[in-house]
């Protein structure tokens, strides 16, 4: 479990920076050992927003809000991020 939120926590950075190739392929690592952790899918998410592919985004942002729906703080960004991938759409 910690070897999967160092990698998170490595997406994140990446995606800071502007590299979504790099988070996709660190948060598919990440899900390969810890398939519950819904921050994985939500920045997921972020990653395919970013490169525009909102088919794929909505896809993670689907599985963020059931796997982070018990956590309001999460659930509130999952939503937000919902919001932004409807806006992206139009």
């Amino acid at each position: 479990m910690v070897a999967s939120l160092r990698l998170t926590e490595e997406a994140r950075i990446q995606l800071q920076s502007g590299k979504p190739d790099e988070a996709i392929r660190t948060l598919e690592r990440a899900i390969n050992m810890s398939p519950t952790n819904g921050q994985n899918f939500y920045y997921l998410s972020e990653a395919w927003l970013m490169k525009k592919n909102i088919r794929q985004a909505e896809e993670f942002n689907r599985l963020a809000t059931l796997h982070l729906k018990n956590d309001a703080q999460w659930a509130a960004r999952v939503a937000d991020q919902a919001e932004r991938i409807r806006q992206a759409k139009q």
